[in-house]
């Protein structure tokens, strides 16, 4: 599988020709969506979208050109404790595996935690101010989670007119206390770039 990061929450994951558009909401934030007829579209904060071929917006197991898709619900980043307006989405292909978290409550249940199960790669937002994952509960979702990869998401971009700022990618990375291992236009998952050790990679937006 391969991954692209077009802003905000917003990724593209490519396997065997096909799509799969992950929070593709780029049209409400001052861009253009990028999601076409034939793709297909999972949206993590349950809004649901109407353009693509197939349309995934809630928790459940999945099916998509040998892609198993699994939609794990979570608490949002202002939900009230107790409440699942979220969905966190695993894509497995072969022995390939991406968890996109979206804009959740960093404290993970140990049912959540056995759905979640083993992960490659991990993209989780950072940019906080109560509106995303901030950088601190980042961490705690990557010590939870314990993947492989995890590249950062959702943080201050002046081309992207988020309701709330998001924290600069520079200021997130320094309170993670990690550093990027590489950037790259493109993540190709390969088994032998990934170690025992979590490392952290940047995506640049495409």
């Amino acid at each position: 599988m391969d991954i692209q990061y077009h802003g905000a929450n917003c990724i593209t994951v490519s396997h065997k020709g096909s799509k799969i558009l992950v929070d593709d909401n780029l049209s409400e934030l001052g861009l253009k969506s990028i999601t076409k007829a034939e793709d297909v579209s999972l949206t993590t904060d349950g809004k649901g979208s109407k353009t693509g071929r197939l349309n995934f917006n809630s928790p459940g197991e999945y099916e998509v050109s040998e892609v198993s898709i699994i939609g794990i619900p979570a608490r949002g980043q202002m939900d009230e404790e107790g409440k699942h307006s979220t969905t966190m989405f695993k894509l497995i292909a072969g022995d390939q595996s991406i968890l996109v978290t979206g804009r959740i409550y960093p404290e993970l249940s140990d049912e959540q935690i056995e759905a979640i199960g083993r992960v490659d790669v991990m993209l989780v937002p950072v940019g906080g101010n109560g509106y995303s994952t901030d950088s601190v509960g980042a961490l705690k979702l990557i010590k939870s989670v314990e993947p492989k990869l995890v590249i950062p998401t959702h943080f201050e971009d002046k081309s992207i007119k988020y309701p709330v700022p998001q924290k600069s990618l520079s200021e997130a990375l320094t309170e993670l206390g990690m550093e990027p291992k590489e950037t790259l236009a493109k993540l190709k998952l390969k088994p032998t770039d990934l170690s025992d050790v979590t490392q952290l990679v940047i995506l640049e937006k495409v």
